[in-house]
């Protein structure tokens, strides 16, 4: 098969890792950067251009989009899968999941575990904000950050009000949602490809820090997880509409509650835990369900 994969830096670990599976099985592999592409969005004859090639006869496209170049990204992948390519997850896919509320709306519908969130547009609705995230502390997060950037926990009604405010204040838009105090500073890392989790990780904040990105000094290591962690994982990633995913979990009293799925989960992390081979994995997903076609939805 010829791959392509859509990166920004051949040079990092998950695109490494890729590229030398895929090669390992005896693939031709090229690394696109999404942003040096521009697009013939043409009726009959939709391509995408690099490096003043027209990019053709690829099998199968994997893109690994940053959340900051979500929006041109996209719409080169749209370009792929308008020719009919197969591509590991769609546009419309990484789309819902980029989009805080949106993915949380989804996941409500399916009746997925999740923190109680409110969210409103006006500073005259804070308190009944507050009272929804059943009050302080509570964790107030941007719609569209990532690695754990834009997630403040304020631990008193006040602290939490100015926060609401200074986003704003810059029009930020915003989810207030329920501190899970049980968890610790604690979450799982549910790897998904396909229809199963094949990795998962406990990952644990550094001390006097509550997220526990590995970006923000946490730690992880391999753990077991119960089937109905497992099932709330993959039910996650299927309302996404992805068939690779980071699902992370928090374990609370009233059972699993999904924080968010990523759509562009990273390898290093998880690989370095738990010692298996993820990227090689995913190519045979790829390799099993490269046929298939995408669903081009706008």
């Amino acid at each position: 098969m010829k791959i392509g994969i859509l990166s920004r830096n051949a040079g990092l670990y998950s695109t490494l890792k890729l590229m030398e599976a895929a090669k390992n099985r005896d693939h031709e592999v090229v690394v696109i950067n999404p942003l040096q592409c521009y697009m013939n969005i043409a009726s009959k004859k939709p391509t995408v251009i690099y490096k003043k090639q027209v990019l053709s006869n690829f099998d199968a496209i994997i893109p690994r989009i940053g959340a900051s170049v979500t929006f041109y990204a996209s719409a080169v992948l749209r370009q792929f899968e308008m020719q009919g390519i197969f591509c590991l997850n769609s546009s419309l896919a990484i789309g819902r999941s980029r989009d805080k509320l949106r993915a949380l709306q989804i996941l409500s519908q399916q009746g997925v575990g999740l923190p109680v969130t409110g969210f409103a547009h006006s500073t005259k609705m804070t308190d009944d904000l507050i009272k929804i995230a059943k009050g302080a502390p509570l964790v107030v997060k941007l719609l569209f950050g990532s690695q754990g950037k834009g997630v403040v926990l304020c631990e008193t009604k006040k602290a939490a009000a100015s926060v609401i405010e200074a986003f704003r204040e810059i029009d930020a838009d915003f989810l207030v949602q329920e501190f899970i105090k049980e968890s610790g500073g604690e979450d799982l890392r549910c790897f998904v490809v396909g229809n199963n989790v094949v990795a998962a990780m406990k990952r644990t904040a550094k001390v006097g820090e509550f997220r526990s990105n590995l970006h923000k000094g946490g730690t992880a290591a391999a753990t077991e997880i119960t089937e109905q962690e497992r099932m709330t994982a993959i039910v996650a990633a299927q309302a996404m509409g992805l068939n690779v995913a980071g699902v992370d979990i928090l374990r609370s009293k009233r059972g699993p509650l999904v924080l968010e799925v990523n759509s562009s989960p990273g390898l290093q992390g998880i690989e370095k835990a738990t010692g298996l081979d993820i990227a090689t994995m995913i190519i045979k997903y790829i390799e099993a369900n490269q046929n298939k076609k995408n669903i081009v939805s706008f």
